[in-house]
């Protein structure tokens, strides 16, 4: 049957450090965390135009509201600004949000677990929040033997991302000293679609890449009715929408093309964001079209720390600076925050994974729509808006 498994997990490995410390519509907190990481995957797309990104927003989202209980200070300021989520509990919201993502558990999962240091005290309000509203897992290592702790993080990743990711943690990202705390978010999806493809129907074709040369790709093809629409951006670029629907409605995969062949994917992206896709929804009609879509596969890995800063969230980067006095009496940073992500489109569906790491360390005739050129692809919970994955093929 088609189907559709996306995936992403983020790593927080926490250690000591010695030295001093608009929408008219009110956003859903699905839509408030995906806006942030959105504009994470519009920074990693800015400078790889001619490449393939692949990125889950609401991944990057799910981290840093695990680190959100226990900042403080500007550090909890630059937090909350970043994902735009109210000072005054914003937990109870993102507990219904992860209740509401994982109703149907055949479709989603979100597994959260916290791996502390045996020995080392982390403050009880922060693990109690993240049981009640993230249902994290807790389980204490040695990281004194940091290729053990890092065999039984992998474990837990292979177990709940059904194989998909086998192994995430070295065990040289782990401080045998320092490191107090690997805090795991893994995120997987598999949905079928509505419109199945037909493996009799994929043939080579052509689809001119992000570089302008032309490649043949296999095409998968079929006669369906889809939501389709045209857009424009606030600069005037048109672009072609269309809604790709999973079985049960809650699903849909979108993807975006430039209306002229001419007019290049980086010039619809700059005003991508959760209002935008909630405009497609509002202007699309449904239409009976021939499609035609590549069959892809993209990976990519993204250190989220640049991105991150030039959208304000500098402090927890910062030895000197990073307040986490609500998760541990000992000062902490993050010194690394890094997502890895994988997606495979084919006539059976998508699979997609996506892993990130963040190292808190010591101080130290109907019509025709082809999508043969670069394209935007969005993967979104309908109800909330919460954007899954994002990604850019600029080469199936």
């Amino acid at each position: 049957m088609p189907c559709v498994c996306v995936l992403c997990i983020y790593v927080l490995a926490l250690c000591i450090f010695h030295g001093s410390v608009s929408q008219s519509v009110p956003p859903t907190y699905g839509e408030r965390g995906s806006n942030l990481g959105l504009q994470v995957f519009l920074k990693v797309a800015e400078g790889k135009q001619q490449e393939n990104v692949v990125l889950s927003p609401h991944g990057v989202a799910s981290v840093l509201g695990m680190l959100l209980p226990g900042a403080h200070g500007n550090t909890k300021s630059q937090l909350l600004s970043g994902l735009k989520y109210k000072r005054k509990g914003p937990y109870k919201m993102l507990q219904k949000l992860h209740k509401t993502l994982t109703s149907n558990v055949d479709m989603v999962t979100i597994a959260n677990a916290l791996f502390p240091q045996e020995g080392v005290t982390i403050l009880n309000d922060f693990l109690t929040s993240n049981r009640e509203n993230f249902l994290a897992e807790s389980q204490t290592l040695n990281y004194g033997n940091p290729q053990q702790a890092a065999d039984v993080i992998n474990e837990w990743v292979n177990n709940r991302t059904k194989g998909h990711i086998q192994s995430l943690v070295n065990a040289d990202m782990l401080d045998p000293v320092l490191t107090r705390l690997v805090a795991v978010n893994s995120i997987y999806f598999k949905g079928l679609w509505k419109s199945r493809f037909q493996a009799k129907g994929t043939k080579m074709r052509s689809f001119t890449g992000g570089d302008g040369k032309s490649y043949k790709v296999p095409m998968m093809s079929q006669l369906s009715v889809f939501n389709t629409g045209l857009a424009n951006t606030p600069s005037g670029e048109k672009y072609k929408v269309i809604e790709l629907p999973y079985h049960g409605n809650s699903m849909s995969m979108f993807i975006a093309l430039p209306l002229e062949e001419s007019t290049p994917l980086s010039a619809i992206l700059p005003h991508l964001s959760t209002e935008t896709v909630q405009g497609w929804t509002k202007l699309m009609h449904k239409t009976k079209i021939h499609l035609l879509l590549p069959k892809f596969t993209a990976e990519a890995e993204v250190d989220l720390e640049g991105p991150l800063a030039a959208l304000g969230i500098t402090d927890v980067f910062n030895e000197g600076k990073a307040d986490f006095r609500h998760l541990s009496l000992e000062p902490l940073y993050v010194s690394k925050a890094l997502q890895k992500a994988k997606i495979e489109v084919n006539e059976k569906g998508t699979k997609a994974a996506a892993a990130t790491t963040a190292v808190l360390l010591a101080r130290s005739s109907p019509p025709w729509l082809t999508v043969n050129r670069p394209f935007l692809f969005l993967i979104r919970h309908n109800p909330t808006g919460t954007i899954l994955f994002a990604g850019q093929i600029n080469k199936p």
